[in-house]
């Protein structure tokens, strides 16, 4: 599995250290995007600006993308393997109201947004509120 992590790390020109390689496997192992604070409690005697920064890494080297589900704290998920994190690559995520989870919902892309001229798309962010398979049962 480390070979895994590392052959990710380098794929996508990141350096592999202890904690990138550490924080890599508990966001592959995650089914639902994770906020920082969740994060730290799984990592609690890892400096927080170490973890900050390597998340910070990970989304500028497009290998996960943040989401801002409403929830009042930012949350992380990893990118597919062919992701560039441009507007192409864009899709909903749906936040439970029971559980607090979010998920990306990567088979749903964002529907097509005309501007009007002159503008440019930068992001969409598209969350989709509901109860999740999981709490429905």
């Amino acid at each position: 599995m480390k070979v895994n992590i590392d052959n990710k790390l380098k794929s996508k020109n990141i350096k592999p250290t202890a904690m990138r390689e550490l924080v890599l496997q508990v966001l592959t192992e995650q089914k639902t995007a994770i906020s920082l604070p969740e994060l730290e409690q799984k990592f609690e005697k890892a400096d927080k600006a170490t973890l900050y920064r390597t998340l910070k890494t990970f989304q500028e080297n497009k290998l996960l993308h943040s989401i801002e589900d409403g929830s009042g704290s930012l949350r992380y998920a990893l990118c597919q393997d062919n992701c560039e994190c441009d507007p192409d690559d864009l899709h909903v995520h749906f936040l439970c109201t029971i559980c607090n989870q979010t998920f990306c919902l990567n088979d749903i892309p964002v529907p097509t947004i005309n501007l009007p001229n002159n503008f440019s798309l930068e992001n969409v962010n598209m969350v989709v509120k509901g109860i999740c398979s999981n709490c429905k049962r």
